[in-house]
């Protein structure tokens, strides 16, 4: 009997870990446009909500089921968390800030395929260079690393975009030829 009920709280765990995972992928793909693939990892989510829902309702007198049903929901997020971060869908743009002008970073940040757009401002300790930069997640870390690598003082900010229209960069991202 006891191994029984370990046993279906280890499914119900592990149902909820995969239901919830599918959800937040789905919700990633949802808010980044990507209906078709949002909409078949919904099919895949709803039968394992079903299942999963099913065997936690029809043993609602074994609190450890209620609380496998929890914690699967629980580390679910994490994991769906942890495999967008591996997928890194979408575009990521960086503001740099540095006082280095001795340095061409723009030049050399182009050369390595980021978009870069630069341009001279003015902080509180005076002149500083601004630069945008675009770039697919998936080479975000390498960008934050290179930049680190080449002003360690660089004030860098970095946000999502809803939508990208126009540039040279858009039309290599599309050609394939970005970052080969």
């Amino acid at each position: 009997m006891l191994e029984n009920s370990l046993m279906m709280v280890a499914i119900i765990l592990i149902i909820n870990v995969v239901y919830v995972s599918f959800f937040t992928i789905r919700m990633i793909l949802t808010l980044k446009g990507q209906r078709y693939q949002a909409a078949f990892i919904s099919m895949i989510e709803v039968v394992v909500y079903v299942i999963g829902l099913g065997l936690v309702l029809d043993n609602l007198n074994q609190i450890q089921n209620l609380v496998a049903y929890a914690v699967g929901y629980g580390i679910g997020v994490i994991v769906g968390m942890k495999i967008e971060e591996k997928l890194a869908l979408g575009y990521i743009t960086v503001n740099v800030i540095t006082k280095e002008y001795d340095k061409d970073l723009p030049r050399t940040l182009r050369e390595l395929g980021y978009g870069v757009t630069s341009w001279a401002a003015n902080g509180l300790e005076g002149d500083r260079m601004a630069l945008q930069i675009l770039t697919p997640r998936k080479y975000e870390l390498k960008l934050y690393a290179k930049i680190k690598e080449l002003d360690p003082k660089a004030f860098i900010i970095a946000y999502e975009p809803k939508t990208i229209h126009g540039g040279f960069w858009v039309k290599s991202v599309k050609k394939g030829k970005l970052f080969s």
